[in-house]
């Protein structure tokens, strides 16, 4: 019976083995699916990839459980990074509500693991749009702005190759320290070739998310980070307050249209749904220069005047009216100046009301009859960087007066000025410059 009860055993013994010799080489195939590659022979890209053992864990763990996700994230909007972008956390922290979005940020990851991992992570979700932020990593590990670049350059050309249509979103690298091996030279370098890969590129919008943070010597903020690497909660509520306009123009949030109520003695100038009422006015014509600076921006010329009634966007596409708000987008030549104008003209005493958003630094200009009023991210591009009431990346609204010839201005209730002066009459415009701004509840009351 002990003999017996011994060949049983031994029996179970030899099949539990087997069992398990053959359940573990799949065990081991699917982990090794997802393990960090364990040489960079072969492997697209540029420079080392990381190798300690909290970002080895993470890789494998995290790119595992968003293969089973793939289904559920189809057209998402995805978010590609390191820590910062993984800080985000699966839920983006409450913020961006009613949009779908998928986070793929790995602590610690370089944009060579990014581009590794690009298809797999992040096109297999034919994502809807795409926001981009990364580089920082490969600052430390000491590799040089250029290298780094041409990494980008690799996966701007594989999105493209994806779909030449899919938005996508480049945060310009967030400035840091060199206490953290992140100088802000190498910093700004980088981000002056991440530009220039994309420059001229409308698939591409560049959110300048280094000079939003930056204090005036270049480094983080310690207010949003407080190591000065990785941002606080504050510091993420800041940039969803940059992303939101952006995404706004994509057409990913603030769906609905503006409810605003037209006070009594005011006339719209603009509808909300079409550009009727504006239009291109011809524009001197200017000499090129003899030796153009590399950044210089482009000025548009206009030969011959256009009218847009009835259309919803300016034949260049850089106007446009979406549910209520008349958006200057950001040029993907970094600084593109022109002028949108009311067709008609204005020669009596009035009152001009609008609002008015724009994203970090962006630049543009109210025209009261031909002058212009400065209309930008105050704070940061200027010039009234003193005002107490101005609301980044929010609302803001400016009110005009013009009485003999003279235009006093506020902004949120501020002063702006009391002594512009202006002709007798002419039309209001629009500039675009920098950046994204949009303008809202445009009207005026002509005075009796």
């Amino acid at each position: 019976m002990m003999k017996a009860l011994h060949q049983s055993t031994l029996r179970n013994l030899i099949v539990g083995t087997l069992a398990l010799v053959l359940v573990t080489p799949s065990l081991t195939a699917q982990e090794s699916k997802f393990a960090l590659p364990a040489s960079e022979e072969g492997l697209p890209g540029e420079g080392m990839l990381r190798r300690y053992d909290g970002y080895v864990k993470t890789w494998a763990r995290l790119r595992e459980q968003w293969s089973k996700q793939i289904a559920q994230d189809q057209g998402a909007v995805a978010f590609l990074g390191d820590s910062i972008t993984q800080g985000w956390t699966p839920a983006f922290r409450g913020h961006f509500e009613g949009m779908k979005k998928a986070n793929r940020g790995i602590g610690g990851d370089t944009t060579r693991g990014m581009l590794i991992r690009l298809e797999e992570d992040v096109l297999s979700l034919n994502p809807s749009a795409i926001v981009l932020l990364m580089g920082t990593n490969d600052l430390e590990i000491g590799l040089e702005p250029e290298l780094i670049a041409r990494n980008f350059q690799k996966i701007v050309a594989a999105i493209k190759e994806h779909s030449n249509k899919v938005p996508v979103v480049v945060c310009r690298v967030f400035p840091s320290s060199a206490t953290n091996k992140r100088p802000t030279d190498k910093i700004q370098r980088l981000n002056q070739l991440y530009f220039d890969v994309v420059r001229g590129d409308d698939q591409f919008t560049v959110v300048d998310t280094f000079t939003l943070y930056a204090d005036e010597q270049g480094d983080a903020l310690p207010k949003y980070f407080p190591d000065l690497l990785h941002l606080n909660a504050d510091g993420y509520a800041k940039w969803a307050e940059a992303l939101v306009p952006v995404f706004a123009t994509l057409g990913f949030l603030e769906t609905e249209a503006d409810d605003f109520e037209l006070e009594d003695g005011y006339t719209s100038l603009f509808n909300g749904e079409d550009l009727t009422g504006w239009g291109f006015r011809p524009t001197p014509p200017r000499r090129a220069p003899k030796n153009p600076r590399p950044n210089a921006p482009v000025f548009v010329e206009i030969k011959q005047a256009e009218s847009f009634d009835g259309k919803k966007n300016s034949s260049d596409n850089r106007y446009r009216a979406i549910n209520g708000r008349l958006v200057v987008a950001t040029p993907s030549e970094g600084r593109r100046i022109q002028q949108l104008w009311t067709t008609a003209e204005y020669g009596s005493d009035f009152v001009l009301k609008l609002e008015f958003r724009a994203t970090p630094n962006a630049d543009s200009g109210v025209f009261i009859r031909k002058p212009q009023l400065q209309c930008r991210d105050y704070l940061l591009a200027g010039p009234y960087k003193e005002l107490k009431n101005y609301k980044p990346q929010d609302w803001n609204e400016l009110v005009v007066t013009v009485k003999g010839g003279i235009a006093h201005a506020t902004c949120n209730g501020e002063l702006l000025t009391d002594n512009m002066q202006v002709p007798e009459s002419g039309p209001i415009g629009l500039e675009g410059d920098r950046g994204q701004m949009e303008y809202r509840r445009i009207r005026i009351k002509i005075a009796q």
